[in-house]
């Protein structure tokens, strides 16, 4: 719609609060919000502006996947589809912006993509590099940040996936790598082949931190073991990937150094729908659906031992590194609530806190000048989370 847009009353949830506002009118003017006020005194929105009647509906902000791999599609063969062609990838990337929008979300976060040369620009580099440029001219794509790729020890993830390094000064090398070509953000894999060991020392991560906040990017960090939980929070990481075995001193190390969690509990639940209908890859094989299960059970309880802690949580599907789909972070909101956190927090870990994790102020937020990137469903999120799959109509 052209020229101003007043959404008339609403209700809205911002995610840091259990109250939800209700009977509130937003005017949308230019991409900004000009003003929240309730119905009854609403200011005269003045002429040539399109009333929405959003009775019935609540406000949400636009979401945040925190945790993302654009170019892959997901499901059952996410780590087959790793190897498809670039120009593949870069299409499932188109694919999977449609899915964004419809699902809500205005931020992504990609935490890892192959590294190719890519069939648009000719660049070789991390496909969501550009993926990210050119996405960032077109309005009702969803905004990037993007990782390069995997930044692994050796003899870890397949070399089709990620930069292997063997030791500290080829960290290091790795990482300067990643930012000369223009990633936000590096992705370290604290996952070695001892799984009780961790493959850097906490000097070794505490000198990448370093180097990445010296050139303004941030360092996010796959620990789905303890060990490397232990080692990325005491070197002070931006966040803790999945983190599925966070105990308490680790979290309350988290808490110290300002390292967010973010969780990705759906990947779990999703491998539990497909184990019924198709055989897992090996990368997921550590035993039976049963010990899925198990450790699904261990990471919702990491995610309740960092909430109890005061870690920040934020959320992400994992989509295309993992089995989920790009439009399903409801889900993983879901989960969080099931693991035990309130509907609220949960809204606040895909809306605010994502934002907080990208280092975008006005990411997941709604406030009076900033963008107006609103998200209207049906339903209560504040008390229900299923209201956030229940989406009516987007404002981007």
């Amino acid at each position: 719609m052209s020229g101003p847009v007043l959404y008339r009353n609403a209700a809205l949830a911002d995610g840091r609060s259990a109250t939800l506002q209700v009977g509130m009118s937003v005017l949308v003017e230019a991409g900004r919000i000009a003003w929240i006020r309730p119905h009854d005194d609403e200011p005269d929105p003045g002429p040539g502006t399109t009333v929405v009647d959003a009775g019935g509906t609540t406000i949400v902000p636009g979401m945040v996947d925190a945790h993302s791999h654009l170019t892959l599609p997901g499901g059952s063969h996410w780590i087959e589809r790793v190897q498809d062609a670039p120009a593949a990838l870069v299409e499932v990337a188109e694919d999977n912006a449609l899915l964004l929008r419809q699902a809500g979300v205005r931020w992504a976060r990609d935490v890892g993509s192959p590294r190719r040369v890519d069939p648009v620009d000719g660049r070789e580099r991390a496909l969501a590099l550009g993926v990210r440029d050119r996405w960032s001219t077109r309005p009702s794509f969803p905004y990037v940040r993007a990782a390069g790729t995997w930044i692994s020890r050796s003899d870890v993830l397949p070399t089709a996936v990620a930069i292997e390094v063997a030791d500290a000064d080829a960290l290091l090398a790795a990482v300067h790598l990643q930012l000369d070509e223009g990633a936000d953000l590096v992705k370290l894999y604290l996952d070695g082949p001892d799984e009780d060991v961790a493959p850097w020392t906490t000097d070794e991560l505490t000198s990448v931190v370093s180097a990445c906040h010296g050139r303004d990017a941030r360092v996010a960090a796959h620990a789905t073991r303890l060990a490397g939980a232990q080692r990325g929070a005491a070197a002070g990481v931006d966040s803790i990937e999945h983190g599925s075995e966070i105990d308490v001193a680790t979290a309350r190390t988290m808490v110290t150094n300002d390292v967010t969690l973010v969780s990705t509990l759906s990947v779990f639940a999703s491998w539990q729908t497909f184990a019924r209908t198709t055989t897992l890859p090996r990368f997921t094989e550590r035993g039976s659906a049963a010990a899925i299960r198990e450790r699904s059970e261990r990471a919702s309880e990491s995610v309740m031992t960092a909430h109890r802690a005061g870690v920040r949580i934020a959320a992400g599907t994992d989509f295309g590194g993992g089995s989920t789909r790009a439009n399903q972070l409801p889900w993983e909101v879901e989960l969080l609530v099931v693991a035990g956190l309130e509907p609220w927090e949960a809204l606040g870990a895909v809306t605010w806190a994502g934002g907080a994790v990208l280092g975008e102020e006005d990411a997941g937020r709604l406030r009076e000048g900033g963008p107006a990137d609103l998200v209207l469903v049906h339903g209560d999120p504040v008390s229900d989370p299923s209201a956030l799959w229940r989406i009516w109509r987007v404002s981007w």
